[in-house]
């Protein structure tokens, strides 16, 4: 016999064993079951119908359709030798298996659970299981055939293939068959894959306590472990665990009592927007610091950890970038993004005074805050004020003057001298001998009417921010205005008033000054600060 020959025989002959499978599957094993679940009512009918799945439809199309057209091509072989077509014909409807690919894995836990919860059930498999056509082997092993009759058709077609002569004329239909062969065989895989991936996500949702905003059947994990955090109040480290979502970073505490969880999810920060800087840090080695909108965390890892952590960052689509340690020393807040996304915390033993009035801290009458907005270390005094942070939600935290008059627009006049003392004690006369510029101003409201009038000042030790005193023999200012970053426009009135504003995003200052030489020096000096020129 040629050898093509005899490889399709072999198709057949398997084929027919496969038939005889199906048939105790689904004659025997399903019905059976279906019928003492109808009658005794010792277990539900759905799980019966979940345990098989669609074996019904696989065990008809077989037996009716391609064996019967199998057997049939290899009657006629001597004048008709091909199989090419009949298994063209049959792989669209293989895509069927896909269900029963997905469902495997569930059915057999449902086989062992019900066994335990139903003697009866119990009694009924293993009875059919002694019967001379199940061979010895258990309706587990049985259910197994489907799952693996697909790559066994892949193993055979493409064996034909091989052995077919160059001149065949079932050369093309058996190439094409054998394509097509292979995509449902990469389908079945894929449906394989995906039951997997869905099961281990499940049960990393049930060690996190399946909290519904975390738990979505879309999400991929790329890694999880055992991190530490460093802490910015003491100055030392703490083990935590990390979730690596495609979309999210859990930031995670084991649970003592692991009852019903395993882990307590206390942070999730979204990739999307998320940086990561490696920082060089002689006593946290391996650190590095992950900045979200949410928040930001300093993270320690062995080094093989980090290497392996900057990598899959970057796989998510996230920012990677590294810093000295003096860097990180002398770091100043990106205005852009204060309040709309988590500072870096200053850490505590970094700092020892306020990092806004200078005074010097103490245990008891001047203790470390941070503020929200910013990270700074600052006194109580330099952080009695609340802002609604983006980041947060909207909701009001603790922050500094200078972050609350650049988040809210308030500016705080006369209740804050005696509320805030040691605040911006520059004194107006000093300053402004020493000063890019200094004149009365009017600073409107948000009306464009009313306002208040001052002494503005653009300090030459000073020359990013602009002070605003109430006369200029006052020995402290009101309130600063950091104009880095802003943009100085020119309004044109129709009355007499030389009105000009600084702009960015959200906030608005707008001025009027005496004259139109005096608008146009302060727009200049006003300008040359916003774009950091000293």
């Amino acid at each position: 016999e040629p050898e093509e020959k005899k490889i399709a025989l072999e198709l057949l002959e398997t084929e027919q064993a496969y038939v005889n499978r199906l048939h105790l599957l689904d004659q025997v094993f399903y019905m059976e079951l279906m019928k003492e679940a109808r009658n005794g009512k010792t277990v539900p009918e759905e799980v019966v119908k979940m345990i098989f799945s669609n074996i019904s439809s696989i065990y008809q199309f077989h037996a009716k359709f391609f064996l019967p057209e199998l057997q049939k091509r290899m009657e006629d072989w001597s004048c008709n030798p091909r199989i090419g077509d009949v298994i063209q014909k049959l792989a669209p409807f293989l895509k069927m298996y896909g269900e029963y690919v997905k469902n495997f894995d569930k059915a057999v836990e449902l086989i062992t659970v019900w066994s335990e919860k139903s003697l009866p059930f119990q009694e009924l498999i293993a009875d059919i299981q002694k019967r001379k056509v199940c061979a010895n082997l258990t309706l587990q092993h049985h259910m197994l055939e489907p799952v693996q009759r697909i790559p066994r058709y892949e193993l055979l077609l493409k064996d034909y293939v091989q052995k077919l002569p160059p001149e065949s004329p079932d050369r093309d239909d058996a190439e094409r068959a054998l394509e097509m062969i292979f995509m449902v065989a990469k389908h079945s895989n894929a449906a394989i894959a995906e039951m997997e991936r869905l099961q281990n996500l499940w049960v990393v949702y049930q060690r996190l306590g399946l909290e519904d905003d975390i738990v979505d059947p879309s999400n991929e994990l790329i890694k999880e472990g055992p991190i530490q955090k460093v802490s910015t109040r003491n100055n030392s480290t703490s083990e935590k665990y990390l979730f690596l979502f495609n979309n999210m970073l859990l930031y995670c505490v084991p649970k003592v009592i692991q009852v019903g969880a395993e882990f307590q999810v206390h942070l999730r920060i979204d990739v999307d927007g998320m940086k990561v800087q490696e920082l060089y840090d002689m006593q946290f080695p391996h650190t590095f610091l992950v900045s979200g909108k949410q928040r930001t965390l300093e993270l320690q890892a062995r080094g093989e950890e980090l290497r392996r952590a900057r990598d899959r960052s970057r796989w998510a689509g996230t920012t990677w970038s590294m810093a000295s340690q003096l860097q990180q020393c002398h770091f100043h807040p990106q205005t852009e993004t204060l309040g709309r996304r988590a500072p870096q915390w200053v850490r505590d033993n970094l700092v020892t005074m306020c990092m806004r009035c200078k005074e010097p801290f103490n245990a008891i009458t001047r203790r470390r805050h941070h503020c929200r907005a910013c990270g700074y270390v600052v006194c109580a005094r330099c952080s009695d004020y609340k802002a609604e942070l983006q980041y947060d939600g909207n909701r009001p935290n603790r922050v500094c003057l200078e972050c609350y008059v650049f988040l809210t627009g308030h500016m705080v006049l006369e209740d804050w001298e005696e509320k805030h003392k040691g605040i911006l004690e520059k004194e107006a006369a000093e300053v402004s001998g020493k000063s890019l510029l200094c004149s009365f101003l009017q600073l409107l409201d948000k009306n464009g009417k009313g306002g208040m009038r001052g002494w503005f000042v653009i300090p030459r030790d000073d020359p990013l921010v602009l002070y605003i005193y109430a006369a200029p023999q006052d020995v402290r200012a009101h309130t600063s205005i950091p104009l880095l970053g802003y943009q100085v426009k020119n309004l044109a009135q129709g009355d007499s008033r030389h009105i000009f504003q600084l702009v960015q995003s959200r906030q608005v200052y707008t001025f009027v000054a005496d004259t139109k030489e005096l608008k146009r020096r302060w727009m200049r000096a006003m300008a040359r600060s916003a774009a950091g020129i000293t």
